[in-house]
């Protein structure tokens, strides 16, 4: 059915600043299915009290900005596992398979690890973003992201030993190992003290790259007010905002500016994996469910329904573009309408890993 990863946008710092808008506007009108259906996840911040509060700031502040693309927001309170708020919960989880976009922000990076790592609700994630859906992910989560992750709170607050610790992963099945730096240029300590590279400093980030493995790690330094924003299905990446992006592998730096645009194979081997792979093959198939993508087989889905039934009345109504916009999602869907003098006729289009299938299954659709 050639599914396509969604765009990812990783911000620096300034996910709810006015100049965050021109990002949340290009991920909104790359989704092609108006309004955006954002989930905002707590899990970051689930060990704050406030963490609803923090979760709520992002809804308050998309709704107020961007309300021109009229965003439906869901509040998903993954906050611990073990909990009545557990990140592998599916009834409190469900709108994460009906949204096209999902937010992480603010947080602890080492916690959001801990909680989300082989969870339901990372697995819904990553199904849902490999079937399109965007992700944008703001400080904590940019971290948590990598496959090494920054202990920030546990070095800069607490004392600890330089370190890094594993992370989510979110690119590694794209041919990439990342270690993702919010808050690059960051200048809270003036003067007196240095608190570029995320709080960590010139002088201890050099340890710190030391520590990391040599295989092909390439460490992404985003600045503050910055957004590094990447159309995978392209393989292109785009620097937004007020500052710049730094790339570091194999002890090469190179920098790029705002409005400045690089391939994704200037990460590291890069390449688009298989849309399932690696996944749980349960959440894969309710992602795809919930989509109105079923299996070979099986019928389509009530929303698929829904959207044949607007397309018909449509076409009576001599509503021409609008037909052809709902056909359109319908394909999007995994499924090919064909019109006959018996009423419309659906085909379901067959997933590329159904191995040696080549043949569709019709469904005559029924009044009533």
């Amino acid at each position: 059915m050639g599914e396509l990863p969604g765009p990812v946008a990783l911000f620096g710092s300034g996910e709810t600043s006015p100049w965050g808008r021109k990002v949340y506007d290009w991920v909104f009108s790359h989704l092609g299915t108006p309004p955006p259906q954002v989930a905002v996840l707590e899990s970051p911040a689930g060990f704050q009290p406030n963490s609803a509060l923090v979760a709520g700031k992002v809804a308050d502040y998309l709704r107020e900005h961007l309300r021109n693309h009229r965003p439906q927001i869901t509040l998903i309170p993954a906050r611990q596992r073990g909990t009545p708020f557990s990140p592998d919960d599916p009834a409190l989880l469900a709108p994460m398979l009906q949204s096209n976009v999902l937010f992480l922000g603010p947080g602890s990076p080492t916690y959001a690890v801990r909680q989300l790592r082989d969870s339901l609700a990372w697995g819904y994630l990553l199904a849902r973003h490999r079937l399109g859906a965007a992700l944008v992910l703001a400080s904590a989560a940019t971290i948590a992201a990598s496959a090494r992750a920054l202990p920030v709170y546990e070095i800069y607050k607490v004392g600890e030993e330089l370190h890094w610790q594993p992370g989510l992963d979110l690119f590694g099945p794209y041919g990439l190992s990342l270690a993702l730096i919010p808050h690059w240029d960051n200048r809270e300590g003036g003067a007196e003290l240095d608190t570029s590279h995320c709080f960590m400093g010139q002088e201890r980030f050099q340890r710190l790259l030391g520590a990391l493995p040599p295989e092909m790690m390439t460490v992404v330094g985003i600045d503050e007010h910055t957004a590094l924003v990447m159309d995978l299905a392209a393989g292109l990446c785009r620097v937004m905002g007020r500052g710049g992006v730094t790339l570091i592998l194999a002890g090469e730096e190179s920098h790029y500016a705002s409005g400045q645009s690089f391939p994704a194979d200037r990460l590291g081997s890069f390449h688009l994996p298989e849309p399932g792979e690696g996944l749980v093959p349960e959440v894969w198939e309710a992602a795809r469910a919930a989509q109105g993508v079923s299996e070979i087989g099986s019928a389509p889905t009530q929303q698929v329904l829904e959207l044949v039934q607007a397309r018909e009345e449509a076409r009576n109504g001599r509503d021409w573009p609008l037909a052809d916009d709902l056909r359109r999602r319908i394909v999007e869907m995994g499924w090919q309408l064909q019109d006959t003098p018996e009423g419309p006729r659906l085909e379901a289009t067959p997933s590329p890993s159904a191995t040696g299938i080549e043949e569709v299954v019709p469904h005559r659709l029924q009044d009533g």
